[in-house]
């Protein structure tokens, strides 16, 4: 029986701490973003997902990668793009931006700020320069521990006291590398009906080291 919880894109849910904290209240001043448009910008597994997520469904908001040009008899709804560093072109882009002034809002992330993306039109290279950025950076102790309770939550497990702190010092500074090792230590401490012990966490980060080893 599965008796890990459903994972929550809630805004409540989302740890806060200073390596996001100013993230998090550009995001709350929705909709009074300059021009209608906000850019979420931090690296791989910093979070972005979550917080951009969690926004869209307080607003009502589309998440969407193939716009048309906006209708200029109505008001838009709310738009994420995420990846749009990667995944958007030039022409979602315009659209997008062409949204936000016939009122709507857009959210773009991205891994890099928006004045380095690579765009071919001059007036969308204007627009990327002149974006309002929130930066989110690479998760600190406060919100790994965080994550780590609520991952520990969701699935039902309840670790000794010193395992969350053992785990962060030992694993890469990402929510994706907390939610992989509470999978596999959930999986491992099911399997022996063990107690959730740094004796266990030791074990699975071990397991980890000796396959880097074996591939590396």
């Amino acid at each position: 029986m599965d008796l890990a919880q459903d994972s929550s894109h809630d805004l409540q849910a989302f740890v806060v701490s200073n390596s996001n904290r100013s993230a998090v209240e550009a995001i709350k001043t929705w909709p009074n973003w300059p021009g209608g448009r906000l850019a979420l910008v931090g690296p791989p597994g910093s979070g972005k997902t979550h917080l951009a997520r969690a926004w869209a469904e307080r607003v009502g908001a589309v998440i969407s990668s193939d716009l048309a040009p906006p209708d200029r008899t109505s008001s838009p709804a709310p738009i994420l793009i995420e990846d749009a560093d990667r995944r958007a072109s030039d022409e979602i882009l315009f659209h997008a931006f062409n949204r936000a002034d016939v009122g709507s809002t857009v959210l773009l992330t991205g891994r890099r700020l928006p004045s380095t993306w690579r765009v071919k039109l001059p007036d969308l290279r204007s627009r990327l320069n002149a974006l309002t950025v929130a930066r989110i950076e690479s998760p600190d102790d406060d919100v790994l521990l965080g994550v780590l309770e609520k991952l520990f939550r969701e699935r039902n497990i309840k670790p000794t006291p010193n395992v969350p702190g053992y785990i962060i010092r030992r694993i890469e500074r990402s929510v994706p590398a907390a939610r992989d090792i509470v999978a596999q230590i959930d999986q491992f401490a099911g399997e022996e009906k063990r107690e959730v012990t740094l004796a266990i966490a030791r074990q699975i980060l071990g397991r980890e080291v000796e396959t880097l080893d074996e591939f590396g």
